[in-house]
């Protein structure tokens, strides 16, 4: 295999990758068709029919018959899920079970109607994204689609035919799909069919041949089917060739048009000349500019004009590129390869005829590279005017040899002449010609062509002047010294051409993997930003790496407003950036609009919308009308646009999480006062109204009942206060105390929850002191103890061990455990409005636990839960520590 017909090894990874993605996802096959009524379910239904006959699993998930008695005969025999009902707005709807399709899992199944609505409350929104899940799940789906439906073209359908339909498949469905079955029919057909009552009933055939099916309307819409799915078929024959190793020669299918742009002053007249031919033919087009060494070299005047002939070509509607290469013809014939272009257009050289007489035309040229294209040369039009295009700052042209390369050459013939002399007589002259041949392969190197020939031309004057005899002389004894030097100069100037084409390449290949890189460190570093802040700093770092110059990046804010910096530079205009951001086009420098202005302004457009604007001040701004350097600026904004869209959906994501934990707590939070403050609420309006009726003696009685119910009521809000305090601001009072007056302390404060229960201790007396806020501390184990009272039973056992680095307090009760439903998963019991049983008799709101979790983290200590050995379950507190300070004699 050719070095050219070598395949490239990441294309073929990437290819590799794409078919496997492609075998796990199913396949999708559209039936295609003007308008209802051509036949497309039927076609879809006849096609299913055959494939349930030849062994096949096929099941209808949704069919439209429209009362059609020849589609409904072809529903029979084929296995259908049911339908699901879908209540809405007082009527029950029958909609496409997407759940039983991929619980039933066949190997085809149909879904009709591909842009239908699917009804509120459903998974997706359109019929067409259930398709997109199923295939995702590896299931082949046949369909049916309409031209008017079609997301680019419902408005040129809707200007023909009077009537806009609202539900639309995007482009990419239709573009995407495996397989398109155009089913098609002439507009006298269809009218009979109309007539016949066989695409409407009755009544509704009535109005829709006044209106929809009228013969105009029929066959514009029949154009546009055809031509859409010629536009299908013109891809997937651009795919295979792309798949096929050494593509073929191009196929006439498309008739596309290739324009050639030169360096000479026709290169306009060119491409206008190719834009009418392909507005005539009604074909895609595209101009390519190939750069060879030479054509490097040339002056900025006529780089800037080749620039400004692309830009030319891309307004005119082509896709533009440049290649770089040795051989102009292999070039062209190798795009027109690709691109699958059927003619090529080139302009007449202007060079004078002795040159053209010595030199192969490039018509020849492209006749042998391309024997298969339509070649087209354009007639000269030196009286057109000038093309105008803007004038940006100059740039050196790339791999030009300035004059002092010229002097190194010289200087290099000379180090070279002073090395040879001494080892004249202990050399050959075969390796003094060798010592030469090696400066000029170095001057070739570092200075490019011209300098090279010059050392050339140098040498072999130096090598006759001082090592041929007669020496110090120009004259040659022997003729054969002639052939020494021909040989000389042309063995220089070709290893000249050939070491200054190998450096051209080389600068090629680097400026391609500077782009590469570029877009490679920019994706690694977007993919770890959390913030649009961050994604805006990466970017427009990213492209003032590349680009050099200045570079901003303006978000959107969520008033729909772009966030300007604090102190714009120099030449910055806020009103070019907000108007890029709202019509979503390029701006500013090397543009069509406000080209006058320094900055160039690039909308970021993701997926969803334009998320902000990517303003650049280059430091080349002549780089902006380069199509390679165009195309990686707009990837780098593309780039910049999704990250910027993805950490906003993380936002939204983590917003709408937050409103779900909020709406829980609210839901817990009401649920627990209505139960818990409603009972005591209860209790104290009929103990007070029942004062009124009771004997003076059971008054006190009554009175002590309202007590308890209000210190129940005031230690419930009490709890609710001390978690919102405690979440907003906590101040500790550290200090060293005593753990066995802590716990004391503690057992003293509960005694109305215990209400007599026993609570032993466990506290060894060689506790060392711990510094830590009492009060709280206290309070932590109130709440323990008042759970313990609760939910388990006696006796309640509170212990204690000093660890080397922590203090290690425990209560334990004996009684049922921790709930089933929450072990494996205790540390829930510490969340805020969780309780042992979601309905209990037991008072509480479930936030004791949460303030001892609260308090001890506070103190940097941790606490857990679990159950005790031997039944009950146990509290652990673990509080770090360190040694005390040494106490007074």
């Amino acid at each position: 295999m050719t070095a050219t017909a070598r395949p490239d090894p990441d294309a073929l990874l990437a290819q590799l990758q794409s078919d496997a993605a492609r075998d796990q996802r199913g396949r999708l096959r559209i039936y295609f068709g003007a308008n209802a009524g051509v036949g497309k379910t039927w076609a879809m239904l006849t096609a299913a029919q055959r494939a349930l006959q030849a062994g096949r699993d096929v099941v209808i998930g949704v069919v439209e018959t429209h009362g059609r008695s020849e589609t409904a005969a072809l529903v029979a025999g084929l296995p259908a899920l049911a339908l699901r009902s879908a209540p809405h707005r007082g009527h029950v709807l029958a909609e496409f079970d997407l759940d039983a399709a991929l619980a039933r899992r066949p190997a085809v199944l149909l879904v009709d109607e591909l842009a239908h609505s699917n009804a509120p409350g459903s998974r997706h929104a359109k019929r067409w994204q259930d398709v997109e899940e199923l295939l995702a799940a590896g299931i082949e789906v046949w369909s049916a689609l309409n031209v008017q439906h079609l997301e680019s073209l419902n408005g040129t359908v809707g200007a023909i035919t009077g009537i806009r339909v609202h539900e639309t498949v995007p482009d990419s469905v239709l573009d995407g799909a495996d397989e398109v079955v155009l089913v098609d029919a002439t507009p006298d057909e269809l009218a009979a069919r109309l007539a016949a009552g066989k695409v409407y009933l009755p009544q509704q055939a009535e109005r829709a041949a006044q209106n929809f099916f009228r013969k105009g309307n029929l066959i514009a819409l029949r154009e546009i089917a055809l031509r859409r799915t010629a536009e299908h078929v013109e891809d997937d024959v651009r795919d295979w060739r792309v798949e096929q190793s050494g593509a073929p020669p191009a196929w006439n299918t498309s008739g596309a048009v290739l324009a050639a742009v030169g360096p000479g002053m026709g290169a306009a007249q060119t491409v206008r000349a190719a834009a009418r031919l392909a507005g005539q033919l009604n074909v895609r087009w595209h101009a390519v500019y190939v750069e060879t060494p030479a054509l490097a070299r040339l002056p900025a005047t006529q780089r800037d004009r080749i620039l400004a002939v692309l830009r030319l070509a891309d307004e005119l509607g082509a896709e533009t590129a440049v290649r770089t290469g040795q051989d102009i013809a292999a070039e062209l014939a190798a795009q027109a390869r690709q691109l699958n272009c059927a003619t090529l257009l080139f302009g007449r050289s202007a060079a004078p005829a002795w040159w053209r007489r010595w030199r192969m035309p490039l018509a020849l040229q492209l006749a042998r590279a391309a024997p298969g294209l339509d070649l087209l040369s354009v007639a000269r039009n030196d009286s057109a005017r000038r093309l105008p295009h803007q004038r940006l700052a100059a740039e050196p042209a790339v791999g030009a040899a300035p004059w002092p390369g010229y002097a190194w050459a010289g200087a290099a013939s000379v180090a070279v002449t002073l090395l040879a002399t001494p080892l004249s007589g202990v050399l050959e002259l075969t390796n003094i010609v060798m010592l030469f041949l090696l400066g000029v392969v170095g001057v070739a190197w570092r200075f490019g062509r011209g300098p090279a020939a010059f050392a050339a031309a140098l040498n072999v004057l130096a090598f006759d002047f001082f090592f041929v005899q007669p020496a110090f002389s120009f004259a040659v004894s022997d003729v054969q010294y002639l052939l020494t030097f021909a040989v000389m100069l042309g063995v220089g100037l070709l290893v000249g051409q050939l070491t200054a084409g190998l450096r051209f390449a080389a600068s090629v290949s680097a400026s391609r993997e500077r782009r590469a890189h570029s877009l490679f460190e920019l994706t690694r570093e977007l993919s770890a930003a959390l913030e649009s802040g961050q994604v805006a700093a990466l970017g427009a770092a990213a492209v003032q790496r590349h680009f050099g110059g200045e570079a901003l990046v303006l978000v959107a804010d969520q008033a729909e407003r772009l966030r300007l910096p604090a102190q714009p530079p120099a030449g910055f205009d806020a009103s070019v950036a907000d108007w890029t951001w709202r019509q979503a086009q390029p701006a500013g420098l090397a543009t069509a609009t406000l080209a006058a202005q320094p900055w160039h302004y690039v909308p970021l457009q993701a997926p969803m919308r334009v998320r902000g604007v990517l303003a650049l001040r280059p430091a080349q701004p002549r780089w902006l009308l380069i199509p390679e350097q165009a195309q990686q600026l707009d990837t780098l904004a593309r780039q910049i646009a999704i990250a910027i869209e993805r950490v906003h959906y993380v936002e939204v994501a983590q917003q709408a999480q937050l409103d779900i934990e909020s709406e829980r707590l609210r839901n817990a939070l009401l649920n627990a006062l209505s139960h818990d403050v409603r009972t005591p609420l209860t209790a104290l309006i009929g103990l007070a109204e029942s004062l009124r009726s009771l004997p003076a003696a059971e008054q006190v009685q009554a009175a002590g009942a309202i007590v308890a119910q209000a210190h129940a009521l005031h230690a419930l809000v009490g709890n609710l206060l001390d978690m919102a305090r405690l979440e907003n601001d906590m101040h500790l009072r550290r200090d060293w105390q005593s753990v066995e007056e802590a716990v004391g302390a503690a057992i003293r404060a509960a005694q109305p929850a215990l209400q007599g229960l026993a609570v032993q201790t466990a506290l060894p007396a060689d506790l060392p002191l711990v510094e830590f806020d009492a009060v709280l501390m206290e309070r932590v184990l109130v709440n323990l103890l008042e759970n313990a009272a609760r939910y388990g039973a006696p006796p309640i056992v509170i212990s204690a061990q000093a660890l080397p680095q922590a203090l290690q307090l425990a209560v334990r009760d004996h009684g049922p455990g921790l709930p089933p439903a929450l072990r494996g998963r205790e540390q829930q019991l510490f969340d805020k409005f969780t309780r042992g049983q979601a309905e209990s008799a037991t008072p509480g709101v479930g936030l004791g636990l949460a303030i001892c979790k609260a308090i001890v983290q506070a103190h940097g200590g941790e606490i857990a839960a679990s159950d005790a050995a031997g039944g009950g379950a146990e509290f652990r507190i673990t509080l770090p520590r360190r040694e005390p300070p040494d106490l007074p004699a």
